[in-house]
């Protein structure tokens, strides 16, 4: 089973236009934010661990059992 997480408008980094590493509109960009963003960005496309998987269906058969 393969969960995809929504995330807020604007914000999906596949719809962004790249952008130069060393400026913004705002003036430089400090030599960190790069490599932030990257660490971001490879842990939004890691896949769902097991263990959520596992929880998040244990749920799902909790919802069901509802009157």
């Amino acid at each position: 089973m393969e969960f995809v997480l929504n995330q807020p408008p604007g914000t999906d980094d596949r719809k962004r236009r790249p952008r130069s590493s060393s400026a913004t509109r705002d003036g430089p960009q400090p030599g960190w934010a790069d490599g932030l963003r990257k660490l971001y960005n490879s842990v939004l496309h890691e896949p769902l661990p097991d263990s959520f998987d596992d929880l998040l269906k244990k749920l799902d058969r909790a919802d069901d059992d509802r009157p």
